[in-house]
């Protein structure tokens, strides 16, 4: 299909009027489209083409609608006659947050817990040197990487994180402050 049918109406991003309609990893699918009952009626006639033409059906049920600026009751209205539930904005697709202002810090909280909950007291007590380094670089090196592909990254950010990093490896996550033996650049 090609937006300049329009048969369905996408959303216009970013500075150069560039039009989605759509985004699809694997059998995940997030449909942008301009509200309006004429524009749901295409969608819903697209999806049916699709059932008809791949033998598969569409569980509505596991979907949901999202809107920006429209009433509750026309939202309920329009989910009820798409036969699926109303989701509330911020929520999460593909483990990254779609509706949260990443360029604030307090957006990374779960990110830098994510990262705290994978060390432990214990885990630096029972680790040697080595052990934590492995930790470090690999699991904890890769953790954040998938966030920080998607958006730009506030520096307090980095330093906390690179805090946790840095603590875990040194043996003082217990609150008590270690010494560390050469810089952590050089480690």
């Amino acid at each position: 299909m090609k937006a300049d049918e329009d048969i369905l109406r996408g959303v216009l991003v970013g500075e150069g009027d560039l039009m989605v309609s759509h985004l699809q990893y694997v059998d995940d699918t997030i449909i942008f489209g301009e509200w309006g009952r004429e524009n749901t009626s295409n969608l819903m006639n697209i999806l049916k083409c699709f059932e008809e033409v791949a033998g598969l059906k569409i569980n509505l049920n596991k979907s949901k609608i999202y809107s920006v600026g429209v009433e509750r009751g026309e939202l309920d209205t329009m989910a009820h006659f798409m036969r699926c539930s109303v989701g509330e904005v911020p929520f999460t697709y593909l483990g990254l947050p779609v509706g949260v202002n990443m360029r604030r810090v307090s957006a990374w909280n779960e990110v830098i817990e994510r990262f705290k909950s994978r060390l432990s007291e214990w885990k630096a007590k029972a680790m040697s040197f080595g052990g934590r380094l492995t930790l470090v670089k690999s699991v904890l090196g890769s953790l954040p990487l998938y966030y920080f592909s998607m958006f730009c990254v506030p520096s307090n950010v980095i330093n906390a994180l690179e805090r946790v990093r840095k603590n875990f490896f040194w043996g003082g996550l217990g609150g008590g402050k270690k010494m560390a033996w050469v810089k952590i650049q050089r480690v």
